[in-house]
């Protein structure tokens, strides 16, 4: 089906869906699918919608539809010494860029680079009354006015149908590095918090439990001095690391039973919770495996300065994401509302509730 048409009929899908007040369930390759909570009958497929639609290497600028695969942009940007900035996680060969966006998946550089709704520059959607929108453009400085653009990452698809984005591509470092150094928790916190504070060119740290993995990323001469500035001893499998890390086939993540991703302050002390821990973000994002409580887990998450999600396993405690105070509840529900009045976009994700 030709671009134009496939716009014309998941707009129509959308215009019919809000007519008779049916929820869609919105679906690229479903490599998410796993911290989607719709309980809508009906599916609006989308990974079709798909190809690079403008790429501008002098610019640093990329468009491309929602359904194209992440692999076919970062193989096209590879082609000219570039990235997606914010290296984000497949978990799963298919996986688009669209699912990414919804979800606003970061990667290990997260902490240094930025997150996903950071490279933003527009959007084209379709919102819940089948009405096919654009925000945003392709460059800075036409972006004006409200940002809904960046409003859609990390919406989960309860806001719009994204259609394509416009994102900011970065060059990739001449060389890269990884070195391990052997800290306690509490060393580990202080250090990463430390050397984030410093003219380093770090673009990773993560905590074991027993060892901080560090990358460095830029010219030879910069991983040399950073080196020797730092300590530690260099990893000969760096890539396979952070790779392994970002898509959680890490020996960590086998660990058994539910999985938590806290967000707190990267400086928190280290949270007495009994179970295993990783510290990915230099801090920032920790996650825990163990038998804690829901409630246990998440008062333990604000006392840090943060939140907790249930990343894997049975919420039978608790909702799988944190409350939201009460007035950002409100705010969120007034969003959802002027962009989707029927409710009918992935109905029952808690995080844009319909009233």
């Amino acid at each position: 089906m030709a671009t134009g048409d496939m716009t014309t009929s998941l707009a129509e899908q959308v215009r019919e869906a809000a007519a008779a007040h049916r929820g869609l369930r919105i679906a690229g390759s479903g490599s998410k699918a796993f911290l989607g909570l719709s309980t809508a009958e009906s599916t609006l497929a989308v990974d079709g919608h798909r190809g690079i639609v403008h790429y501008e290497p002098v610019e640093l600028v990329l468009t491309a539809r929602a359904g194209t695969p992440l692999a076919e942009i970062e193989a096209a940007l590879a082609e000219q010494g570039q990235m997606l900035p914010f290296e984000p996680p497949y978990f799963g060969p298919g996986a688009t860029l669209g699912g990414t966006l919804a979800c606003n998946l970061s990667g290990p550089r997260r902490p240094y680079a930025g997150a996903a709704r950071d490279f933003v520059l527009g959007t084209r959607v379709i919102n819940g009354r089948g009405e096919v929108l654009r925000f945003g453009g392709e460059v800075m400085k036409n972006v004006a006015g409200y940002d809904v653009s960046r409003l859609m990452a990390g919406s989960h698809g309860t806001l719009g149908v994204l259609l394509e984005a416009s994102l900011k591509v970065l060059p990739r470092a001449q060389a890269e590095t990884t070195l391990r150094l052997e800290l306690s928790p509490q060393e580990a916190i202080r250090q990463l918090n430390t050397w984030a504070g410093l003219p380093l060119p770090l673009t990773a740290g993560v905590y074991d439990g027993e060892s901080v993995y560090l990358r460095l990323s830029g010219t030879e001469v910069a991983l040399r001095a950073a080196q020797r500035r730092i300590g530690g001893e260099p990893v000969d499998d760096g890539a396979d690391f952070w790779r392994r890390l970002r898509e959680q086939t890490h020996a960590f993540f086998r660990h058994p039973g539910r999985l938590w991703r806290l967000s707190v302050a990267a400086s928190a002390a280290p949270i007495e919770l009994p179970g295993h821990w990783l510290l990915d973000w230099a801090g920032a994002q920790r996650w825990y495996a163990g038998e804690a409580d829901a409630a246990s887990v998440r008062q333990a998450a604000v006392r840090a300065g943060g939140h907790a999600t249930l990343w894997r396993g049975v919420a039978a405690d608790g909702p799988r994401y944190q409350p939201l105070p009460p007035a950002v509840l409100a705010l969120h529900r007034r969003i959802k509302s002027a962009l989707d009045p029927a409710g009918i976009l992935n109905p029952g994700h808690p995080l844009y509730p319909q009233n």
